[in-house]
């Protein structure tokens, strides 16, 4: 039945290319001269493999073993290639989980009297400042990656090495304003998120998307949990640990720089990281394939005669290709389509509130407790002071919120991503972050075994600790790794692809710089009127409103627009 089927289809399309008849904007797409795989010559009968809820697409069916294919973790192509992705995105979140830790501490420390409200929007200020930069810069190296001068590995690899020079300024601040200055300069350099998510999308076929995406969220919850702890342990250093770093050349520099070492050893992971990207990445932009590099130039001058000529036509071919790939291009006002716009717009709202709850979170554990005759006078909405948490402890916190997801992404979300699809999981999850947010500002008023001014402790401290991360980190374990995917799949054209990665990164900047600031502000004002839960409850009402905007969010082809030479080509090859 299959092989009659096939033979039925071969026969219909000859017919249709002998009358020159037009063909679908489906069938065009095929003929593209963007660089797309060439189509191969079915030999063998093909079957149609949809998973639930998710892609379909072809395989042959020569075999019993064809027909039950699916693409699994051991099958999926280009494993290295990942792999480095991958730990690029895990050092450049390291970064910023490890500053989290001491952030307040060291803020703190260059002011020892600063009032509590304007100490967390100085905290909001300067986890903000990284992002704020790249709210311009997404968007241009996103065009870079995509330009044949530049590439992707490029963007990947400044990126890393400009953030690394800036962990080097951070880590020798002495003023507020020399912290932010740094922080502004890593993130204006700092192009990594869409270069990388660009070279995920490339290096393999759709079909392994939900699993090679969901790669960077892992990274990027090992650093959640890494970051924080060594972050913590590696502040005061000299102090911590006298047998260590106490009779060293390096002590006097640590005792007047206490909070440096976490800051040098992001640096150390940067560069690392930045060596594995310039030798063993290659590059996936379609473009800079081709480019020969500079000993492959100099060895073409030395063969003989006939290989030089050979050379020069596969030169000349490739040049003519190359060219061919150049002039296919979607213009920058025309990416704009109605799925880009919905799906940036829930991305806005989800990275807004995600920005102030991380910004939230620290300084909501990091804020002195309430005194015994501030608690006396408390309601459900009235009532002040957080956890008084030391920068271990805060520390140990962020583990949590970092082994959890860990957890759910490796072992529920690959389930439930094939069981219910990628747009339910991501729906669904979005209702768990407002529940999260409104539960978030009680954890001060559960009981301690310590007194105030003491860190609050306990096992209810801990458990109610465990339950509101669970919540939060079970959202954003399904709807991170989607949001990638839905803005990956709304491109409306591969030519654009590190374009809307940069355009993605830049709202993602936008909305996650704005967050912690207006969280801080919102906390600040909350403590001055009584009410420490002002700025979760504000929080909450916004991601309710991602709830909503979500719906009007769809799983694009991420090739939704044919452009004029592509048509012309395929109008060109049904001629032949």
């Amino acid at each position: 039945m299959i092989l009659s089927n096939f033979h039925t289809r071969q026969q219909s399309t000859s017919a249709d290319i002998k009358s020159g008849a037009r063909r679908s904007l489906h069938q065009r797409r095929e003929s593209a001269q963007f660089p797309l795989p060439s189509p191969r010559p079915h030999t063998t009968p093909t079957i149609m493999i949809t998973e639930p809820n998710g892609p379909t697409y072809k395989v042959e069916s020569s075999s019993e073993e064809a027909r039950e294919f699916e693409p699994t973790w051991l099958n999926m192509p280009n494993k290295r290639a990942l792999a480095i992705l991958g730990l690029s995105r895990l050092v450049d979140f390291w970064q910023m989980a490890s500053l989290q830790s001491y952030m307040v501490e060291q803020l703190r420390s260059f002011d020892i009297g600063i009032p509590s409200a304007s100490l967390s929007y100085q905290a909001g200020v300067l986890q903000g400042s990284f992002t704020f930069a790249q709210i311009i810069t997404s968007i241009l190296w996103g065009r870079a990656a995509d330009s044949p001068l530049v590439g992707r590995k490029a963007v990947l690899l400044i990126g890393l090495l400009g953030t690394g020079v800036s962990c080097i300024g951070v880590a020798f601040s002495q003023s507020f304003i020399e912290m932010v200055m740094w922080r502004v300069l890593g993130g204006a350099v700092n192009g990594t998120v869409g270069a990388a998510r660009t070279m995920v999308a490339e290096i393999v076929d759709k079909k392994w998307h939900s699993r090679a995406f969901l790669l960077l969220p892992v990274a990027f919850n090992v650093a959640n949990i890494l970051g924080p702890v060594v972050g913590g342990a590696l502040v005061h250093p000299v102090s911590s640990y006298p047998r260590v770093f106490g009779n060293t050349q390096a002590s006097g520099l640590l005792q007047s720089f206490p909070y440096a070492l976490p800051s040098l050893l992001c640096t150390v992971l940067l560069l690392a990281e930045a060596g594995l990207v310039s030798v063993f990445l290659d590059e996936t932009l379609a473009t800079k394939r081709y480019d020969r590099s500079f000993i492959d130039q100099i060895t073409d001058m030395f063969r003989g005669v006939i290989t030089v000529l050979t050379s020069h036509t596969s030169q000349t071919s490739e040049k003519h290709r190359k060219t061919n790939y150049q002039s296919v291009r979607l213009p920058f006002s025309k990416i704009w389509t109605p799925n880009v716009l919905w799906t940036l717009l829930s991305v806005a709202i989800f990275d807004l509130h995600m920005g102030a709850f991380s910004g939230l979170w620290i300084i909501f554990l990091s804020t002195p407790r309430a005194t015994p005759t501030q608690t006396t006078h408390t309601d459900a909405i009235r009532f002040k002071g957080g956890l008084s948490f030391s920068p271990s402890l805060l520390g140990s916190s962020l583990a949590i919120l970092g082994v959890v997801g860990l957890a759910l992404q490796i072992l529920l979300y690959p389930w439930a991503n094939a069981r219910f699809g990628l747009m339910r999981c991501f729906r669904y999850s979005l209702l768990l972050f407002p529940l999260a947010y409104m539960l978030a500002p009680y954890l001060a008023l559960l009981p301690s075994v310590t007194v105030s001014p003491e860190p609050a402790s306990g096992l209810l401290i801990w458990l109610g600790i465990s339950f509101v991360l669970t919540l939060q980190v079970s959202a954003r374990t399904f709807a991170l790794p989607a949001s990638i995917i839905l803005v990956n799949n709304a491109s409306p054209h591969p030519s654009v692809l590190g374009t809307i990665h940069g355009v993605g990164q830049s709202v993602s900047s936008a909305m996650r710089t704005l967050g912690p600031v207006a969280g801080g502000y919102w906390f600040g004002l909350g403590l001055e009127k009584g009410i420490v839960g002002l700025g979760w409850w504000a929080i909450a009402g916004i991601s309710a409103f991602g709830c909503l905007a979500s719906l009007w969010v769809r799983n694009g082809s991420g090739y939704e627009v044919l452009l004029q030479e592509e048509d012309e080509s395929s109008d060109d090859i049904n001629r032949r």
